[in-house]
């Protein structure tokens, strides 16, 4: 059975040389290879958090960009948090991969729970492609009149990021934009603020 977190950083820490180190990930991501081959899932979230730790060591880690797929699809918060930070982390917009995301990111847009709904707009404000953006925009619309400051600034980010890649959906959003100009956060006027800088530069580009 493969380590748990603290037991693998230990290991890690406990190297002398940078080949003692490279033998531990070795052994480590072999490990992880055979769990992802086998599907066991009762150790996903536990072998992405350790996948996180490698990459922060500078290792790689392309392996596990399916498993945090399968993570942010659990109807679990804990393996959802896990999945939506690796894959923050391990991927970048040009990986095939993303584009499975998008049906759970709408899921999780439309979830109950806010922070749920904050991680789904947190990736979105990091990674979304030009098609997700087209196709998840008026989902991100919605937040942007929700009742929550906690929502409502995530989608000014993610927004942000809809429309830089999307540039001719501008002109849909800009009276929502200067209205929440009027908000009563301060968390939430500092993103609009951001939001309105980006669409100000496309539109005068």
């Amino acid at each position: 059975m493969s380590l748990k977190l603290r037991d693998l950083i230990r290991q890690v820490r406990a190297c002398k040389t940078a080949a003692e180190e490279r033998a531990v990930i070795a052994k480590e991501s072999a490990m992880i290879r055979t769990a992802i081959r086998e599907e066991q899932e009762q150790y996903r979230h536990r072998n992405v958090a350790k996948l996180l730790f490698m990459h922060m060591l500078g290792y790689p880690t392309h392996f596990g960009q399916l498993e945090c797929m399968k993570l942010v699809a659990s109807p679990h918060f804990p393996e959802k948090r896990i999945g939506y930070l690796g894959m923050m982390l391990l991927l970048s917009e040009q990986a095939d991969v993303l584009m499975l995301a998008t049906n759970s990111l709408k899921n999780d847009l439309n979830s109950d729970n806010r922070f749920i709904a904050g991680l789904a707009l947190c990736a979105i404000g990091n990674l979304a492609t030009a098609d997700m953006s087209r196709d998840l925009a008026p989902e991100v619309d919605k937040h942007l009149s929700s009742s929550q400051p906690y929502l409502r600034k995530k989608a000014c980010l993610a927004m942000a990021r809809c429309l830089t890649k999307c540039s001719d959906m501008v002109e849909d959003f800009v009276e929502r934009v200067v209205g929440l100009l009027n908000d009563r956060s301060h968390g939430v006027l500092i993103t609009v603020v951001q939001l309105m800088t980006r669409v100000l530069v496309m539109d005068g580009g």
